[in-house]
């Protein structure tokens, strides 16, 4: 016969602990190959099932810990559980696909899908040791996929707001997944303001400008501007607006980017109303009347950088108009006729590439998870490296760690795989998407309507 306390909470925590498979016994970590303010990625071989030797990333969140023992739990970040809602509720073959998500010992892992390349290791390995430019089928083949998954984020009322190249992945095959949804937002339905939950969004050099001038609301067309940003990178090599980002001295006064808006208007021009009617609006547009005024120099960066064919200068120009009213969206730029010229784009951006990229990184020894001497297998060949190497080439995370938790959409944590009631207590089941398409996802796929 069960005891008297068999049903109540405290031994059905027991018992669905004690069930409970650790993160070691079903992967394998081999290092990892990321790191940043949010934690670190892993790089893991699934052991169990139908899971045996496939390839995953494990990202796992930043806590207060000491040899593995939590010091001071201070729950789930909002930054976290935005990520995680997101992704499970985000199915499509452009975005990186989340697996499952383990909370073990206060410390939260979530699994998705490994791919072998993102952008910014791309771009490094043509760049480096000497220039060799990137072909005009992966580059347009790799700029469609990233508006095709943007697109559908779009569409189902997602802003990404932190695109850039080290987040844009690359699998084994050739296909983009958009990943990083640390800083996403649901922008339908708005209790607050955007601004309001994240004052610092979008890396600074990828930062629209409407941004830059203090915009308390705006729209999708900020990840139209780093999309932008990113295909003069993948043009030209190197980042199109390099500035300098001006610290905050405290929380609550949001300092004005001086430098990386002159990188702007030194490539772009300075703005006019007659450009952008709303520009006076804005709550820096006294600071911008501080600037010498700047011609356009955007035709003669784009022929400087090797850039010959006019529909792709036709296309870039439309994602860095500087009015957000006016800039293209990604339906649109799917349809653009840049696209519908030979090589037209195809699902594997590697098709017909000659170029063989070199294989993530993994760094040995974390104490997190692993344990040992620090040291790093690349391509099969094991050496000595400094652990802060791969994370030197990531480009900067703003902070989100002022992310507002009441917008973040339908969190649904009932369904999170081996996640206990007794550490979730946040709010959950909010409205996110009622009713919209057919999917198992609960969001609606438009990318692909005709238009």
């Amino acid at each position: 016969m069960a005891p008297n306390n068999f049903f109540t909470m405290g031994p059905y925590r027991a018992r669905k602990d004690k069930a409970r498979l650790s993160v070691i016994d079903k992967y394998d970590v081999q290092g990892y190959i990321a790191a940043g303010t949010y934690g670190k990625v892993y790089k893991a071989v699934g052991k169990l099932g139908n899971d045996v030797d496939k390839l995953y990333a494990i990202k796992k969140f930043k806590s207060d810990s000491k040899d593995n023992e939590v010091m001071h739990y201070t729950g789930i970040s909002q930054s976290a559980i935005r990520e995680m809602s997101l992704c499970k509720e985000v199915k499509h073959k452009n975005i990186s696909t989340l697996r499952e998500i383990i909370l073990e010992r206060k410390c939260i892992y979530m699994v998705f899908e490994f791919a072998e390349h993102d952008l910014l290791q791309i771009i490094h390995y043509h760049s480096h040791p000497e220039m060799k430019p990137i072909s005009q089928s992966t580059l347009k083949s790799a700029m469609f996929q990233i508006l095709q998954g943007l697109s559908f984020l779009h569409q189902n009322w997602i802003l990404h707001r932190d695109l850039k190249p080290a987040n844009i992945m690359v699998t084994h095959d050739g296909v983009i997944k958009i990943g990083d949804l640390g800083l996403a937002r649901k922008f339908s339905n708005q209790l607050q303001t955007l601004y309001t939950g994240d004052k610092v969004v979008v890396t600074i050099w990828y930062r629209a400008p409407e941004l830059l001038l203090g915009a308390r609301h705006y729209t999708p067309a900020v990840d139209l501007w780093a999309v932008g940003c990113i295909l003069a990178e993948l043009l030209s090599l190197r980042p199109l607006f390099k500035g300098e980002e001006t610290k905050m001295d405290n929380k609550k006064h949001m300092p004005f980017q001086e430098n990386q808006l002159l990188k702007i208007l030194q490539i772009l021009g300075t703005p006019t109303l007659y450009d952008w009617p709303s520009l006076n609006n804005y709550p820096e547009y006294p600071q911008l009347q501080r600037f010498t005024l700047f011609p356009s120099n955007i035709k003669a960066w784009y022929a400087n950088n090797g850039g010959s064919d006019p529909n792709c200068f036709d296309l870039l120009s439309k994602l860095l108009i500087y009015d957000p009213a006016v800039r293209i969206n990604s339906l649109d730029a799917m349809s653009h006729k840049w696209f519908l010229q030979s090589p037209k784009p195809v699902q594997n951006i590697f098709e017909g590439s000659t170029m063989k990229y070199p294989r993530r990184k993994i760094h040995k020894g974390d104490s997190d998870i692993l344990g040992g001497a620090n040291n790093s297998i690349y391509g099969g060949a094991v050496s000595n490296v400094n652990a802060n190497s791969r994370a030197n080439n990531k480009r900067k995370i703003p902070n989100s760690n002022n992310a507002n938790i009441g917008n973040i959409g339908s969190i649904n944590m009932n369904n999170m795989s081996n996640m206990s009631n007794s550490q979730i207590n946040q709010k959950r089941n909010y409205a996110f998407m009622s009713g919209r398409g057919s999917n198992s996802s609960g969001f609606e796929d438009n990318s692909k309507r005709k238009r």
